[in-house]
């Protein structure tokens, strides 16, 4: 299965891309893993999309579409993949379906703002992995570490209250356009995320047999 998932930053789309990952054992490109994985090895692609991200506006297509294309080419996704963060515009999504990708479904993944601006004050993210936790919502089994490699865990500069208010404006303007683009085409599915991870995979499972 090739798909898709759309959310605004911060609804758990990342999380879910996880849980998918896991069960239908296919992987998860995400763009802002690479990108971040880009700025923390120092490349000219990350100090370039670090100014983007750190502003809360989205890099430019041309570098993301690229940077896709070459990730998907890869063996593992001979069988499938879960676009995670891509597309974010309706061009990124027209150079999409103008190569030779197929996509099979996209989910999206709704959540009201407020409730996010709340989520994302919680978040934490490790260093060295990636992998992604929350306070409240889905801790650490030791405050500060990361459970899967023992990294050290932060807030990232881009769920900081002003960057994420950025992000949410930058959503509704550039990427929200996307799911009127493939309801149209009738490959949409939407799921409200809940308040518990699990409760929320249930609902998404169950939208992906649609």
């Amino acid at each position: 299965m090739n798909l898709i998932l759309l959310a605004a930053p911060g609804a758990g789309k990342g999380t879910q891309a996880e849980l998918l990952c896991e069960k239908f054992g296919i992987p998860t490109v995400s763009t802002g893993a690479m990108l971040r994985k880009n700025i923390a090895d120092g490349t000219q692609l990350g100090k370039m999309a670090e100014k983007y991200i750190n502003d809360g506006k989205l890099v430019p297509d041309d570098v993301i579409i690229g940077l896709v294309q070459s990730r998907i080419a890869e063996g593992d996704c001979k069988n499938g993949f879960i676009l995670d963060g891509f597309p974010r515009t309706i061009a990124q999504a027209e150079a999409l379906s103008a190569s030779d990708v197929k996509i099979d479904k996209v989910l999206n993944i709704e959540v009201p703002d407020e409730k996010i601006i709340e989520r994302l004050a919680g978040r934490l993210e490790c260093k060295s992995c990636g992998t992604t936790y929350h306070k409240e919502h889905r801790p650490p089994k030791v405050d500060g570490k990361c459970d899967r490699c023992g990294g050290d865990l932060r807030v990232r500069d881009d769920d900081k209250p002003e960057t994420v208010k950025q992000r949410l404006k930058t959503y509704h303007t550039q990427t929200k356009p996307l799911v009127d683009y493939y309801k149209e085409k009738g490959m949409l599915r939407v799921v409200s995320g809940q308040e518990k991870i699990e409760d929320t995979h249930k609902a998404v499972l169950s939208a992906l047999e649609k």
